[in-house]
């Protein structure tokens, strides 16, 4: 097995060049043994092998700096830098992560986990050996879904105005770009970069220069030539006229061919960019044919592709997708917003049953909040799904364009809370302290699936900017009410009385509250349990009431507790001159929370119901 003999780039290089493709199968068949038991990002990785293979085979990592966007193509970087004997740990509790990690390797150029990053971290990199006088390459994976961002060409803009020593590295899986360019076009780039032509176009450039009078003309015209050449044969105008020089499109599973063009790149100048072609889930067949399927899985069985059976129990992100069909069908004015990822916030039914109201904006949440508000200029009701952790890349947006013009944009923000196994770039533990300050914004989380349905068509119906968090995975199966109604903006339930402390929770912590509170019960102590529903505007007078009442309050969140939905229950208490009321709060503590099931991390920061419990016959001492 030659996969056995890798420890490192370095042992990697002791390899010949034709046993480079036995290697590839041999990774690929780890990459399917491996997350096929402990799941992962599958689709995505099996593409990039041969690229994987090929970069660390002739670039010099870690003075060659390899900095991949997103993190979702790294499995085999990983495997090839010394991590393959951890790799059965990937994205577990306490394993290594599924992203690239600075902490974790040397050969982890940069941290990732959202998108388009890529190119300006490379650029910073390629400035930096530049002014340290350092003789690197610095080498940006990014894949075609990411460059719809708009930072990576804000970083294409700068690289070819600085021209810096930079390879832009373009994974092409979806065959969005110029399909019908082929070998000959791979032929073209591959003697554009070889020695011999680079030398001879240096001294052709040197002679035409020295011929008086008109040798300038001629090589202004044969500039022109080369690049329409270029042109005609390849899909890289928008790339030259950045300012890059652009190869390609490629074969990204022919490593012969990777291997020449990256051993030719690796005495050229940058900015560069190589257009690669691959195929997303090459070589497992269902993950070819249905590679959506395939990006994110769990576990499942590598001969029939199926996974461990769906819980019964319907997810908020499904919930939350067929309400939102549901009021559609009745107001023509509502219109659904996603960032590339219909599937992952449940707009699938949706834009099949109105494709005309529903819009795909790519990679590119800050376009998204600004669109849905022109939208909402405009009469319509528009909702904008993206991940928690997403909207931070819109704070501005969210701020200027939404709540500074009071515009009803609905913002429903799936997988707030703890995600689980992709770890802290992913978590949603942020967004009540960041936007909860922003003036005329309402923002809200329910306690379970029911109550996500009816806070979804108030929000819609509010008039208002609103935010609406729910966190991944199932619901607790609770009943469904046929008829949605709006709920009172601002206003809570009390959901228990207790005359020795009171439990004031947030969205998904309600319940285990109400668990913990029945724990306190057998320990002799009466708990009360409030379901706050609205994070802004609090409902102050439930609030104040229970605050007098027991004299002792606990707020449970699954959200930052600097700034979040416990300070705003301090800040209420503060002003209202209840300072004697003892607070305890619980919630995300001030530190990154690392990867791991959503229960185990749960039990980790003390807001599952044994925590609560825990923490409250603490306070009662």
């Amino acid at each position: 097995m030659l996969l056995e003999t890798i420890q490192s780039p370095s042992d990697l290089k002791k390899l010949k060049p034709e046993q480079l493709p036995a290697l590839a199968a041999e990774v690929r068949a780890f990459l399917l043994e491996t997350v096929s038991a402990t799941g992962g990002h599958l689709g995505s990785n099996l593409g990039t092998v041969e690229l994987s293979i090929a970069l660390h085979y002739c670039f010099d990592s870690p003075n060659d700096k390899i900095i991949w966007d997103v993190g979702h193509q790294a499995y085999t970087h990983k495997i090839l830098t010394g991590r393959r004997d951890q790799f059965h740990t990937q994205r577990q509790y306490k394993g290594i992560s599924g992203f690239p990690k600075r902490s974790e390797s040397e050969h982890d150029a940069f941290g990732v986990g959202h998108s388009s990053t890529s190119i300006s971290a490379g650029l910073g990199m390629a400035a930096a050996a530049s002014l340290d006088g350092k003789q690197s390459h610095s080498i940006a994976m990014i894949g075609d879904g990411s460059l719809t961002g708009g930072m990576a060409f804000e970083a294409l803009n700068q690289a070819g105005h600085l021209k810096k020593n930079l390879i832009v590295i373009l994974n092409d899986n979806e065959m969005s770009i110029s399909k019908n360019v082929g070998a000959f076009s791979a032929f073209i780039s591959r003697k554009m970069t070889g020695r011999y032509y680079r030398d001879l176009k240096k001294e052709m450039q040197g002679l035409l220069k020295h011929i008086p009078a008109f040798g300038t003309d001629i090589l202004h015209f044969a500039r022109r030539a080369e690049n329409s050449l270029k042109g005609f044969l390849t899909p890289g105008s928008l790339f030259e006229a950045l300012g890059f020089d652009y190869l390609g499109p490629l074969d990204g599973h022919n490593l012969p061919q990777l291997v020449e063009i990256f051993n030719n790149i690796n005495e050229l100048d940058g900015p560069l960019l190589v257009h690669v072609m691959t195929t997303k889930g090459k070589g497992y067949k269902p993950a070819e044919e249905t590679p959506a399927k395939y990006h994110g899985v769990g576990a499942f069985d590598v001969t029939t592709g199926q996974g461990a059976a769906k819980s019964s129990v319907k997810s908020y992100t499904d919930l939350f997708g067929e309400t939102l069909v549901q009021l559609a069908e009745e107001d023509p004015k509502i219109v659904a917003i996603t960032a590339a990822m219909p599937e992952g916030t449940g707009l699938n039914q949706f834009s099949q049953r109105f494709p005309d109201r529903f819009f795909d904006v790519g990679i590119a949440e800050q376009h998204a909040m600004v669109f849905a508000a022109g939208l909402a200029a405009d009469g319509f009701k528009p909702v904008t799904a993206i991940y928690s952790t997403f909207v931070q890349r819109a704070y501005d947006q969210v701020f200027h364009d939404i709540c500074l013009q009071k515009l009803p944009v609905t913002i429903a923000m799936d997988r707030a809370g703890l995600v689980g196994d992709d770890g802290p770039t992913h978590h949603g533990v942020f967004d009540l302290s960041y936007l909860r300050h922003l003036p005329g914004i309402t923002v809200m989380a329910p306690k379970d699936e029911n109550e996500l349905r009816h806070l979804l068509k108030t929000a819609i119906y509010s008039g208002l900017p609103m935010a609406l968090r729910y966190p991944r995975g199932s619901g607790f199966g609770v009943p469904l009410d046929r008829d949605l109604k709006c709920l009172e903006i601002g206003k809570g339930e009390q959901l228990l009385d207790g005359a020795d402390l009171t439990l004031v929770a947030i969205g998904a912590t309600v319940y285990p509250a109400l668990q913990a509170a029945e724990i306190l019960r057998l320990q002799g102590i009466a708990a009360g349990v409030v379901n706050a529903r609205f994070v802004k505007p609090l409902d102050a007078e439930l609030i104040l009431s229970v605050a007098r009442q027991t004299g002792k309050i606990i707020t449970i969140e699954e959200n930052a507790l600097q700034g979040g939905f416990g300070s705003a229950v301090l800040e209420l208490l503060y002003d209202n001159n209840l300072q004697n009321v003892q607070v305890r709060r619980l919630g995300i503590p001030d530190h990154f929370i690392e990867q791991g099931s959503q229960a185990q991390l749960r039990k980790d920061v003390g807001i599952d119901a044994e925590g609560i419990a825990s923490a409250a016959l603490e306070f009662m001492k």
